[in-house]
């Protein structure tokens, strides 16, 4: 187990504040690896940095018992390993001062920390499942299987939202103020849709409750970016050798490369996270979605037509000279044109960089776990560019590739004939449609009938049609290999 006290010399990157001091003036829903290497670290550098106070008490409402047993005997220590090409970094956090576990600790426990006048924000990383929305994110699932319980027993709420709305609906009777509640997940304006959520579900409930957390809560917008694979065997070795031997089951690895943009929409104090590198901003949406389009659309891209071609790492991909070119292509003729950014921002350079991240031989991030839950990412991260290029009348080929190869992927087969395991909250849809289905043009049609992906408009459109069919049929008949072959030559 990690001890500061035990820790080698070489470790120079170690908590330099005096944690006692610290107040948990954060409640974390979703103690993930992104957040380890992410929110946690930016609110470490602040301590260590300067005269801060804040730090997080992190809640697991479902699952994970394991990593906070471990996190509460390392006195809620963990380590950060930035792998570089060419070198690595450890440093140990320590911004985390409490955690909760439902199943342990119960929901009771959870909610007096969230309704503790201490507590100023409340942030979360519970990927877009945990806000339990309908199809397209027009509203909260009322038929969601966590919201029916949320409403037939909110003192006992089992969801994020629920758990929100409970919290705000005990500070309003308590007559203490609200918190900012802070979405950091991968989706495009994910401030909105925690709002949408929140106030959806407090209506259900209380109509006074929603319009006072619509009038005294806020929910800053943000875009999160750094590459943070999930920890594996290998990667405690490579901590435990950083460390001199010293083991952490709870340590993470992850590129050095890190952002995070911040609308600053806050109605409550806030860390100064800008000091050390976040940025502050009155609009994160053009961020957000350079961010999804280039970022997450390639990493899909890859994690497709890469798993399918027996790929396990995307930095494999990069090593398929036809790949690169290909990822690059996508990113600059067909990403780029869709987006608005900033004149500061040269997207040129930022499609160099992210190559650069993509090769990056350390990380070894799996083309499957990009590949998860497919009918969730693939809307924000190829079919809103997708639509544009077809109101443009331009070209949109290599997004359309992506669909065929995620078509082929939810099939269950690789290009080797290996089975896939298909992780999806739609998997057992999709299981169904593809029996149904004969695989070629049928399965193509089949598939793109999901209007909760891709609307009622994309299998309407002929040319979005035919240019998925033509590929899927590629694939069918070459392979992924050889149809990115093709394409680049």
């Amino acid at each position: 187990m990690l001890k500061l006290s035990s820790l080698p010399a070489s470790i120079k990157n170690r908590p330099n504040y005096d944690r006692n001091k610290m107040k948990a003036k954060i409640v974390h829903l979703g103690f993930g690896a992104f957040h380890r290497a992410h929110q946690a670290l930016f609110t470490d550098r602040l301590l260590n940095t300067y005269d801060s106070d804040w730090a997080i008490c992190e809640v697991n409402i479902v699952g994970g018992e394991q990593l906070i047993d471990d996190i509460r005997k390392q006195d809620h220590l963990y380590t950060v390993l930035e792998k570089g090409t060419n070198s690595e970094q450890a440093f140990i956090i320590g911004s985390v001062k409490e955690s909760l576990l439902a199943p342990r600790d119960g929901i009771e426990a959870i909610l007096n920390k969230m309704a503790d006048p201490i507590v100023e924000i409340v942030s979360l990383t519970v990927t877009e499942k945990g806000y339990c929305m309908l199809p397209g994110g027009v509203g909260l699932d009322l038929n969601n299987t966590l919201i029916k319980a949320d409403l037939a027993n909110p003192l006992q709420p089992q969801s994020a939202p629920g758990l929100i709305v409970e919290a705000l609906a005990r500070r309003m009777k308590q007559g203490i103020a609200s918190f900012t509640a802070l979405s950091c997940d991968n989706i495009p304006e994910n401030g909105a849709v925690l709002k949408m959520a929140v106030i959806d579900l407090a209506k259900a409930r209380d109509l006074n409750l929603a319009k006072w957390i619509e009038t005294n809560t806020s929910f800053p917008c943000t875009m999160v970016d750094r590459i943070v694979p999930a920890a594996t065997l290998e990667t405690l070795a490579e901590i435990t050798e950083a460390l001199g031997g010293m083991q952490d089951p709870c340590g993470i690895a992850c590129e050095p490369f890190i952002q995070w943009v911040i609308e600053d929409k806050f109605v409550t104090n806030r860390p100064h996270w800008d000091r050390v590198g976040a940025e502050f901003v009155q609009d994160v949406r053009p961020y957000e979605e350079m961010k999804l389009r280039m970022l997450n659309g390639s990493h899909s891209f890859l994690a497709y037509l890469g798993y399918l071609a027996g790929y396990e790492n995307i930095n494999d991909c990069m090593n398929d000279d036809n790949y690169k070119k290909a990822t690059l292509q996508l990113m600059i003729d067909q990403q780029v044109p869709t987006l608005s950014v900033p004149s500061s921002v040269n997207l040129i350079q930022y499609a160099d960089k992210l190559i650069e991240r993509f090769n990056n031989p350390a990380l070894k991030h799996k083309t499957s776990q990009i590949a998860m839950d497919g009918t969730q990412k693939l809307p924000q991260r190829i079919l809103d560019s997708i639509r544009w290029h077809i109101k443009h009348h331009s070209d949109f080929s290599l997004l359309g590739l992506a669909i065929a190869a995620w078509i082929r992927y939810v099939g269950g087969i690789d290009d080797n004939h290996q089975a896939i395991e298909i992780k999806d909250p739609m998997a057992n849809q999709l299981k169904t449609l593809i029996n149904a289905s004969n695989d070629g043009i049928d399965r193509v049609n089949t598939l793109l009938s999901l209007q909760s992906v891709f609307g009622p408009d994309l299998p309407e459109n002929n040319n979005f049609k035919q240019c998925v069919i033509s590929h899927y049929l590629d694939l069918m008949t070459h392979g992924a290999k050889q149809t990115i072959k093709n394409l680049i030559r």
